[in-house]
């Protein structure tokens, strides 16, 4: 026993050690900033959390006090936050863990302190319907305290970038959820912020967990052409260096080498692989101006000094000196074509703007005026203004509300003008009808076109930079359901369905009056499970939605009705012959049918005590008790993930599916890891598509390669030919993703086959 004790009691000393130096580390880190020195407050946050989780461990195994003191370090160290923010990082877990409240700390801290910690303490569960997502509810209370203060938001991505960086402690199932979660939303709001560093770490950590062989595949790629790449930096900034010398600037260049995940992302997108993607190396030339008013002269004075040595790219000048991003993005962008016959992009950047890229605009506090800085927080009103608007139109839906939010995350802006010439930023791809929503409520919902450059367009109009616009209105237009599918902004769409859903209403309204009408007349009283049966007879899912049917005269109530709800349907079982046999046709209350009970033995149910951590297992015995949604086609080879659906049953997605992407982000709780395990039995469909100049023969070769020496069953093909190119997509049946890729190989040595690729 006293060993024991000793090594405990060792264990425990060297423990304290730890958490005194991770501590002591940050009090040097925020000593080296520029902030007012306010140590004690910070120390006194740092042993009131060390006393509030005592004991308690992470799953990793170390104290859980290391985990808000590398949330304090992240804030502090990349990215410059203040005393406030770090003693709200140190405490920003007390709350939800342990049994201190919100008052406590208000008491201790003051009201500050306590509003971030409070935006940060998720809400505890149970207040929730079976219906609503506790993620995306959690997600709602961050907002709408980070438009108090933005604070909030970013101890939140420190948190999570600390969760990513440790996430190989958790099971699968967590991983994907947490992984999913931080691709959705957490890496495009730090985006938004302006946080690139974290962005790009938060993307790659994702991916890594998400598809490590990918991942993996990815990060030798780029380990093996490190010296290639090294080579042709060397040589492209060779006499770039010696033009700056001669202009006597003080510089660095750096070279920006594209992250794992945004190479597999154009990999996805553009269907090519590693070898053909040319924009992997950029060149980045940060210089410390002479005058620090003068920086954008100095931006364009070296971009004439780089023209004179390689050739500019006419179409690819990105001029974000004069017109900042939305996240204070500042640089400009010039593609040279290098000795080597590549277009190399070159960002030209002074070191303030440089900061402002890497760290958001935390940074743009080091540049005011004074040595110290306070915090300013009139940087992004307008687009907090935006989410909270957003967030005062209750969206019944999570997974809308979440794409709302997104949507207002937008990556790429253009800049458009009013008729009176003033500048306004939009997303890129929006139409004109975001245009007038973003201007106005009333102007977007009784617009009828607009004039772009003074010419006469429809509302769908795709808006381009440096279009004039002019909103063209009519006090007789109504918002249109239509609208939804062309609108692209979170506002526009947030308005739109605001005003539909006052309309559903008082149209649910009237049919909530002719349902109670019919059943009087009848003798009936309404109860839920009359609601319930008319919904089933008439396949509606949700009573609103039946509402609004009888109310739009879509369902009109009749004696079929009433015979169902009086029990006298027996005879429909039997008159209806073959739609009986079909599950989803059927009355799902009467008498199960032959075909109802196989179908409902089929499925796989995950029931109250089934165990998440689990990873469940796709065999061929077992591969028809999982449901195979169609959004994204998972065969054996793809990386997947289950859900669990409403009926306890589970789907199966590919881990980058976008809606299994929203799922993880909405219903997180409910992801499962999977695994493929089959073996070569069954037969799955494969499309390839292909494209390259036409010859007598072509197809002999295709079949020749696919049927002859592969012995793959080809299921359809389809080929047209167009001015000597062809183009056309073959329907193969193998049995997983390999012989997809075997295939494609072998097309690839035909002659004048120029592009294969995987569409499904």
């Amino acid at each position: 026993m006293d060993e024991r004790e000793m090594k405990d009691a060792a264990r425990e000393t060297a423990e304290d050690k730890l958490i005194t130096d991770a501590f002591q580390h940050l009090l040097d880190t925020y000593l080296a900033s520029r902030h007012r020195k306010k140590v004690d407050i910070i120390t006194k946050a740092f042993n009131f959390a060390r006393q509030a989780h005592k004991g308690v461990r992470r799953l990793s195994g170390e104290p859980y006090i290391m985990h808000p003191i590398a949330v304090a370090q992240i804030a502090c160290e990349e990215m410059g936050l203040g005393s406030t923010s770090i003693c709200s990082a140190l405490l920003h877990d007390v709350v939800e863990d342990t049994d201190y409240t919100v008052e406590d700390i208000e008491n201790i801290f003051g009201p500050k302190i306590a509003q971030i910690v409070d935006g940060l303490t998720k809400i505890s569960g149970g207040i929730f319907g079976e219906r609503a997502s506790a993620q995306a509810e959690n997600f709602k209370k961050l907002l709408l305290t980070m438009s108090d203060d933005i604070r909030v938001i970013l101890i939140k991505i420190c948190d999570r970038l600390h969760n990513m960086r440790t996430l190989a402690s958790q099971p699968a199932n967590k991983q994907y959820k947490i992984a999913g979660e931080t691709l959705y939303i957490y890496a495009p709001l730090a985006n938004r912020l302006g946080l690139n560093k974290i962005k790009t770490e938060l993307e790659d950590l994702s991916f890594r967990y998400e598809h490590p062989e990918e991942y993996a595949a990815i990060k030798s790629k780029l380990a093996l052409t490190q010296e290639k790449r090294d080579e042709l930096f060397a040589s492209f900034t060779g006499p770039i260096r010696e033009a700056l010398d001669r202009m006597g600037i003080q510089y660095q260049i750096k070279a920006r080498v594209k992250s794992p995940y945004s190479i597999w992302n154009k990999m996805q997108n553009k269907h090519v692989t590693f070898e053909e993607i040319y924009d992997i190396l950029a060149v980045r030339i940060i210089f410390v101006p002479k005058e620090r008013d003068q920086e954008i002269n100095e931006c364009f004075n070296i971009y004439v000094a780089l023209s004179r040595i390689y050739k500019s790219h006419p179409d690819r000048l990105r001029d974000w000196l004069n017109h900042p991003k939305a996240n204070g993005y500042q640089a400009l962008h010039v593609t040279l074509m290098s000795k080597q016959g590549r277009w190399i992009e070159v960002q030209i950047r002074s070191d303030r703007m440089n900061e402002v890229a890497e760290q958001g605009f935390a940074a743009h506090w080091k540049y005011k005026e004074g040595g110290e800085y306070s915090e300013d927080e009139g940087e992004l009103n307008d687009w907090l203004a935006t989410i909270k608007e957003i967030l005062d139109d209750p969206q019944p839906d999570a997974m809308d509300f979440l794409d709302s939010i997104k949507l207002n995350l937008f990556a790429s802006e253009i800049f458009v003008f009013t008729p009176k010439g003033e500048i306004k930023t939009m997303p890129a791809g929006c139409t004109a009808l975001d245009f007038a929503f973003q201007i106005h409520t009333f102007l977007g919902s009784h617009c009828i076109g607009a004039k772009v450059n003074h010419k006469l367009v429809p509302l769908s109009h795709k808006l381009s930079s440096g279009d004039q616009v002019e909103i063209l209105t009519s006090k007789a237009q109504h918002v249109q359901p239509s609208w939804i599918n062309f609108v692209s902004t979170a506002k526009a769409r947030a308005k739109i369905q605001a005003i539909l859903r006052r309309d559903d209403r008082e149209l649910q309204k009237t049919g909530e009056e002719l349902l109670t009408a019919w059943l009087k007349h009848n003798m009936m009283e309404m109860s839920s499970s009359v609601l319930d049966k008319l919904c089933d007879i008439h396949h509606v899912q949700k009573h609103e939605n039946l509402f609004q049917s009888i109310g739009d005269r879509t369902i009109i109530l009749g004696d079929n009705d009433l015979d169902a709800l009086l029990g006298k349907h027996q005879k429909e079982a039997t008159s209806s012959g073959w739609r009986r046999y079909v599950p989803f046709l059927h009355d799902k209350k009467s008498s199960p049918s032959e075909a109802d009970k196989t179908a409902g033995q089929t499925l796989f149910t995950a029931e109250k005590n089934f165990n998440k951590r689990q990873p469940v297992v796709i065999g061929e015995e077992t591969i028809g008790a999982y449901i195979f949604p169609g959004c994204c086609h998972p065969i054996p080879g793809d990386d997947i993930l289950g859900y669990i659906d409403n009926q306890n049953h589970i789907e199966i997605h590919k881990r980058a599916c976008p809606v299994a992407s929203r799922l993880k982000s909405s219903y997180g709780n409910r992801i499962l890891d999977a695994k493929w395990n089959m073996h070569k039995q069954l037969f799955f469909d494969a499309i390839i598509e292909i494209k390259g100049i036409d010859r007598k023969g072509m197809l002999h070769d295709l079949a020749d390669v696919i049927s002859d020496k592969m012995n793959i069953n080809i299921h359809r093909i389809t080929i047209t030919s167009d001015e000597g190119i062809f183009y056309g997509n073959i329907e193969v049946r193998v049995h997983d993703r390999d012989e997809v890729r075997a295939i494609m190989d072998n097309l690839k040595v035909i002659d004048d086959l120029k592009e294969v690729q995987q569409i499904i």
